[in-house]
């Protein structure tokens, strides 16, 4: 529901890998690239962009959210977040307190960031 969310991270290198890994099962692939205090551009084919870029900086610790087609995605998403080495922040799985087809996982990232794919559709 974004169109782009830029935040800076503590290691530049290890969040670029972690972002494209973890996403990867939703399209995700670098849309531009700069020097690493300018940052890249992360994005599936024309879609909302997360951008990510080298700080001193203590952030605060963010939620993002992203929408997947199905729940096979969100699957895929938490697999993938989990290898490229995230935290479990909340197995796949139906969220009925926020509405009957919430179907999310969450991981926390790289710089303790809680990120979410989600499903918004019934199952298949």
């Amino acid at each position: 529901m974004f169109d782009h969310v830029k935040f800076g991270v503590s290691d530049y290198a290890a969040s670029k890998a972690f972002f494209l890994k973890a996403l990867e099962p939703l399209g995700v692939a670098v849309v531009a690239e700069g020097p690493p205090t300018y940052g890249v551009e992360l994005s599936p084919k024309g879609k909302a962009s997360l951008c990510l870029y080298q700080t001193a900086e203590q952030p605060a610790h963010l939620h993002l959210a992203f929408t997947a087609d199905n729940r096979q995605q969100v699957e895929a998403f938490y697999r993938a977040a989990l290898e490229a080495g995230a935290k479990d922040n909340g197995a796949p799985g139906l969220r009925p307190h926020y509405h009957a087809n919430y179907y999310a996982a969450f991981v926390i990232g790289p710089d303790g960031h809680n990120i979410e794919v989600v499903c918004h559709e019934p199952e298949a």
